[in-house]
């Protein structure tokens, strides 16, 4: 998230390549949003009981309604429960981590504990890696070998500036869109996007929303780092490199990983040390397969907006969390 820090002149810092080839982004148009190729809409289904996980729930009891209208569940698929036979059917994960300058002081534990994370998922899980600094770089495209993703994280280093929009907008308009199956994403940054120029907080807001990809945002703290530096001459004046002063850059991008989370039936979390970043990490592994999926072929066929509802039977205190809409594209 490469935040260059001015004292009242804008600092351009030199960037660091980590040798990979840039993706190329481009706009949001209609086309990145979701694109129902096979007509099969698949939505991630959390239930809970206040703060309890409810598991062991059956097709059957499900609702859900597009655009008011019920629609037949197609496909349905339980998450593991610890009460019963796990399911162990893979994930693909993409891991996109922040590598800016502003990741400095903690790339060290970036690198701990996005190893850790990748040790606790499940053998079949695939994993793809990609970093991001002003470029984004896909590392390790999809797989199971661990091996290939361990070496990858291990070799990160820092670069410069913050592409996070641009980094989001290729991974889930593009990369996981073209993946079936159960798809997440874990993206570790500040949030604080410095290098965009294309792709906007709304646009890829949109582009979460409207996709299949439950993202799992965890936030780690690099305010401090700048504000708490003894080198900084007294009141200097701390703004990134557009301009913006960093305590109004950090609140947008709290308020924009929250989002991510909320549009995507995900969950936000806060590392403001090293120990909070191994337990988010370890959290978000056992999140991963707390969720249903649940499919269906939507009996209106037109392109368009829908927006999603999803009620358990006979039980409506229940709370569901799933994503509230997508854009319909029929193939043709």
């Amino acid at each position: 998230m490469r935040t260059a820090i001015l004292l009242s002149v804008l600092l351009c810092l030199a960037s660091m390549g980590l040798g990979q080839q840039r993706i190329p982004s481009k706009p949001v148009s209609e086309d990145d949003v979701i694109r129902v190729d096979t007509n099969l809409v698949t939505l991630p289904v959390k239930v809970s009981d206040h703060e309890r996980i409810v598991f062991g729930l059956r097709r059957e009891q499900f609702q859900v309604f597009e655009n008011g209208i019920e629609q037949e569940i197609a496909y349905f698929e339980s998450p593991d429960n610890s009460l019963g036979e796990p399911n162990n059917r893979a994930l693909t994960i993409a891991l996109m981590l922040d590598v800016s300058d502003s990741t400095e002081f903690k790339l060290k534990n970036i690198k701990n504990a996005a190893l850790t994370f990748v040790d606790l998922l499940h053998a079949e899980d695939r994993v793809m890696v990609v970093v991001f600094d002003k470029d984004v770089q896909m590392l390790v495209e999809s797989t199971s070998d661990r091996y290939v993703v361990r070496r990858a994280i291990n070799a990160l280093h820092m670069g410069g500036g913050t592409s996070l929009y641009e980094a989001l907008n290729e991974v889930i308009g593009k990369r996981l869109a073209r993946v079936s199956g159960r798809k997440a994403i874990v993206l570790l940054t500040d949030g604080v996007d410095t290098t965009s120029e294309s792709i906007t907080f709304d646009s890829v807001i949109r582009v979460a929303e409207t996709s299949d990809v439950t993202i799992y945002p965890v936030q780690y703290h690099t305010y401090a780092d700048f504000t708490d530096n003894a080198s900084m001459p007294p009141f200097a004046v701390l703004v990134t490199r557009k301009g913006e002063y960093l305590s109004e850059a950090y609140k947008r991008a709290t308020r924009f990983l929250r989002l991510l989370a909320e549009k995507t039936a995900g969950d936000f979390h806060f590392a403001d040390n090293s120990k909070n970043l191994a337990k988010s990490f370890d959290t978000i592994a056992r999140q991963l397969r707390e969720h249903y999926t649940l499919g269906y072929y939507p009996k209106d066929r037109t392109d368009g907006a829908r927006k999603i509802e999803i009620r358990v039977r006979e039980n409506p205190k229940l709370t569901v969390r799933t994503r509230r809409s997508y854009v319909y594209k029929n193939s043709r």
